[in-house]
């Protein structure tokens, strides 16, 4: 009989947003298959937590999936985490489910924390459509995407880190327009910030020096036409 996969969703900043759930999947599993194994260590350490951990990224997904799931097979449960909030959301380990499903091997999520939904709720914009885009292209194909962006009959949801916020900020009133906008800073932590304003506003007030703004942001952009 085979194991479980356990997809648990960690904190995206704040520890104690760590689910009961989820402390008891970590303590009970025979493996924690981690991103960033210093990272999930400081959670593990936190919660008193000293199930052994395997290492994934992106760079070895594919490799660590058939290793995984033959552990799997033998019959370990394995609870795969992410460095903060809901794994396989712009971050790596949809291969290592994609396989262990293929596998028949039984997946579960544990849910929690996730940047994408949080910052909605608190964005004040509305949420009954919503398009996830994620990371936008650095470069190539950049104004493409934003092209087709600027067309879709939703509010948009992008994450940025703060040394392209600004940047971001400025292509998107550019290629979208005016848009009423809320940009979430270091969601859940100390220094927590919900800027609302237009867009053309989120410019000037991200508009200083990007070496001065840290934390990471999620981006939530209402779409074309909405006035609130």
């Amino acid at each position: 009989m085979s194991g479980i996969l356990y997809v648990v969703a960690t904190p995206i900043g704040n520890l104690a947003d760590l689910t009961l759930r989820a402390v008891e999947t970590l303590n009970t599993v025979d493996h924690i298959a981690a991103e960033d194994t210093r990272k999930t260590g400081k959670l593990l350490k936190h919660y008193q937590i000293d199930t052994p951990m395997l290492s994934y990224h992106e760079h070895n997904e594919g490799r660590a999936a058939e290793q995984f799931c033959e552990r799997l097979k033998r019959g370990e449960n394995i609870a795969l985490v992410s460095d903060a909030g809901t794994p396989c959301i712009s971050d790596p380990g949809y291969r290592i489910v994609h396989l262990a499903h293929d596998e028949g091997i039984p997946v579960r999520a544990i849910p929690g924390a996730s940047a994408v939904s949080a910052a909605l709720s608190v964005s004040g914009l509305p949420t009954d459509h919503f398009y996830f885009e994620g990371f936008l292209p650095r470069k190539k194909g950049r104004k493409t995407r934003l092209e087709f962006l600027a067309g879709l009959p939703a509010t948009l949801v992008i994450y940025e880190s703060p040394y392209r916020v600004s940047k971001s900020l400025q292509d998107l009133l550019e290629v979208l327009g005016e848009r009423e906008t809320a940009v979430c800073r270091e969601m859940t932590k100390l220094y927590e910030e919900i800027f609302r304003g237009s867009l053309s506003e989120a410019v000037s007030h991200f508009g200083k020096s990007d070496k001065k703004i840290r934390g990471e942001f999620v981006i939530i952009l209402a779409r074309e036409g909405y006035q609130g």
